[in-house]
């Protein structure tokens, strides 16, 4: 097995950013069969980082607070493939993380395998609607809180399946599609590897309203489920911004993690997960947060 690289936590420092987490609910945007395809180890190169002029007020949810620290991170451990899959326990696990200072992919796992999106797509939806004008604050809870009826309202005004296929030829996402079933969002297929690229692009290009939202996570999403599995879990004062997805159970379960773990958002983490639709949420949450503490080591 390939080891994963060690470099990922070199120089990893601290500071004070804050977290988000968004995840989709049991309605409009549940998970089909898992299409498994052969991992790609190819690396991603980043734009250099433009602000936006977009800004918009952060939601009203109180960002969770973060401590400051200047303590330097070790480097994780070495982490092989089968050790992640050992994790996931008969479910199927992806990773790619980015350093975004050395401007390469420092782990890829998987990296190509396709997963049903779940919440994960509000990322495109958001980028879709803040581009036509569309209500900024709204858009902030819809990530923040992983508002599934906001989303659903988003995708018939702006485009539904439109907003995935459009993106996915601006952004160069090559392993993203639109649902099968144009009503639900939820649905759309998407990679490990094109989760970094989106978050490249929302670093590079994207409005500065995202980037709010993605530090205002409240812990409970909209309908209540916790949204604090993977990366806000296992950083511990690291500072993070994430973005969650969770879904069940077409046939199978859905637990994603994804966004910026370091100072200056430097690593871009995305963990894909999917679980047999006996593992109830509360474990596969706990597997999934596991997969990323064997990343930070």
């Amino acid at each position: 097995m390939r080891k994963l690289s060690g470099i990922f936590l070199v120089g990893l420092c601290v500071g004070a950013i804050g977290a988000v987490t968004v995840t989709i609910s049991h309605g409009a945007a549940q998970a089909p069969r898992v299409i498994a395809v052969t991992e790609a180890m190819t690396s991603m190169s980043e734009s250099p980082v433009t602000p936006s002029a977009s800004s918009a007020p952060t939601p009203s949810s109180s960002p969770a607070p973060q401590p400051e620290s200047k303590t330097e991170s070790q480097p994780a451990a070495n982490v092989d493939a089968a050790e992640l899959d050992r994790i996931v326990d008969g479910g199927n696990v992806s990773v790619v993380v980015f350093d975004r200072q050395a401007g390469a992919t420092t782990v890829s796992v998987h990296a190509d395998r396709e997963y049903t999106s779940a919440s994960l797509v509000k990322l495109l939806i958001a980028l879709a609607v803040l581009e036509r004008g569309g209500p900024t604050a709204q858009v902030q809870r819809m990530l923040s809180r992983s508002d599934d009826e906001l989303a659903s309202r988003f995708w018939s005004a702006y485009g539904g399946p439109s907003i995935v296929t459009g993106w996915a030829t601006r952004i160069g996402l090559t392993g993203t599609r639109a649902p099968a079933d144009p009503g639900r969002w939820g649905d759309t297929r998407i990679t490990a590897k094109d989760v970094v690229r989106i978050y490249q692009y929302v670093l590079a290009q994207g409005p500065a309203a995202i980037l709010a939202a993605l530090r205002a996570a409240t812990e409970q999403g909209s309908d209540g489920f916790r949204q604090y599995f993977g990366i806000p879990d296992a950083a511990g004062d690291r500072p993070w911004a994430v973005k969650q997805g969770w879904s069940c159970c077409r046939p199978t379960r859905m637990l994603h993690t994804s966004g910026l773990i370091g100072e200056d958002g430097r690593f871009i983490v995305a963990v894909l997960s999917e679980h047999p639709a006996s593992v109830d949420y509360a474990t596969a949450s706990k597997r999934v947060t596991s997969v990323v503490s064997a990343l930070l080591g």
